[in-house]
């Protein structure tokens, strides 16, 4: 599989803040898809995005846990942590964009990318570089250069590489009478903070446990190797999207793509048509559309700004945010509810565009 490309405690810590900007943009996406479901309607994609959303908040809290034991600083108030949406994430020889956009079969095909297994195929390269792409969002979870960018193969081998590099620099760092793990005790998310349902929360003092918090974090997306199931024997969230798709739930004893459960109906026609990836922007000045957006912008960004204390020093904060994060849920119908035209062709929709929060309103 070749050497680290880890070599350092600062490329560590690089790497592992990409993991934080990774594993919040698909929180957003989730969201947006879930809350354009009309209320009542669809309750079984309601309950899986639901269910992956809270899980992808529990796997940012590990990420967090991480960087903060090897004594890094989780910050999601920097202005390039929310992209700008659509933005791109690494997948295999070819990246992907991840937008905002309606419940649909499109939405989940791309929530099936961002979940789905990958390693390099024996023998392959588990880096790829790129041309840069001017005057679009990347995501970047490897090096990049003057003119290229260089990804790894899979979220999946990222997670891989920042596992092994754990491993060399403790071992590194203890053959020079040092350790890696010296990050504040008292900045761990530990699980009495945590109440999700969606895995118990990893506090992050050791090797052991940081590896522990990794493979959570994988195989909770993926599954286990090629197993349907995770390690803990729940069904990981490619799977889960994936029922929607062929409408019917897996069960114990299934091959990969041949579900045999009880049927899923889902109402493809029970979705607010939401513009895409809207813009603040997209809204007439002095309008109520924009008075809404810019409250919606206003209000992440005030849970963004929760979860970064929590995450430096105040713990007690994560299970009020966890509660924000779905509170929220009336601001995104107000918005979703209304025309953005008048005609009903398309509807509002919240842009997440946090730095316009600090630009004077018109």
């Amino acid at each position: 599989m070749g050497l680290s490309r880890i070599t350092s405690v600062e490329e560590l810590h690089r790497h592992l803040y990409a993991a934080l900007q990774l594993e919040h943009a698909t929180i957003p996406a989730y969201l947006t898809a879930l809350y354009s479901i009309h209320p009542g309607t669809n309750t079984e994609a309601v309950h899986i995005l639901r269910a992956v959303a809270v899980e992808e908040m529990l796997h940012l809290t590990l990420a967090a846990n991480i960087l903060n034991a090897v004594g890094g600083t989780p910050d999601l108030t920097r202005p390039d942590f929310v992209p700008v949406f659509p933005t791109f994430l690494p997948d295999g020889e070819t990246d992907f964009e991840v937008g905002l956009q309606r419940f649909s079969k499109e939405a989940l095909a791309t929530f099936l990318k961002i979940e789905r297994p990958g390693h390099a195929p024996e023998g392959a390269p588990r880096t790829v570089r790129r041309p840069k792409k001017p005057g679009k969002s990347v995501l970047h979870a490897s090096h990049t250069g003057k003119d290229a960018e260089e990804h790894f193969y899979s979220i999946g081998e990222f997670y891989d590489e920042i596992s092994r590099s754990l491993a060399t620099l403790h071992e590194d760092l203890s053959h020079q009478g040092r350790t890696l793990f010296v990050g504040d005790p008292a900045r761990q998310i530990t699980p009495e903070f945590y109440y999700s349902g969606g895995g118990e929360l990893i506090a992050v003092t050791d090797l052991a446990s940081a590896q522990a918090a990794i493979r959570l974090i994988s195989e909770q997306g993926e599954g286990k190797g090629k197993a349907i199931f995770d390690y803990e024997g729940e069904l990981s969230h490619y799977y889960r999207f994936e029922q929607l798709l062929l409408g019917r739930y897996y069960q114990t004893g299934d091959k990969a793509g041949h579900p045999t459960g009880a049927p899923i109906a889902v109402d493809w026609k029970s979705v607010y048509p939401i513009k895409a990836n809207a813009r603040l922007s997209d809204y007439a000045e002095g309008s109520e559309l924009r008075e809404a957006a810019f409250e919606f912008n206003r209000s992440y960004r005030d849970l963004l700004e929760m979860l970064t204390r929590a995450f430096t020093g105040e713990p007690r904060l994560l299970t009020a945010a966890v509660g924000d994060m779905f509170r929220i849920k009336e601001l995104f119908l107000r918005l979703m509810r209304n025309p953005m035209d008048g005609t009903g062709t398309l509807h509002a929709a919240p842009p997440f565009e946090i730095a316009s929060v600090t630009e004077v309103r018109k």
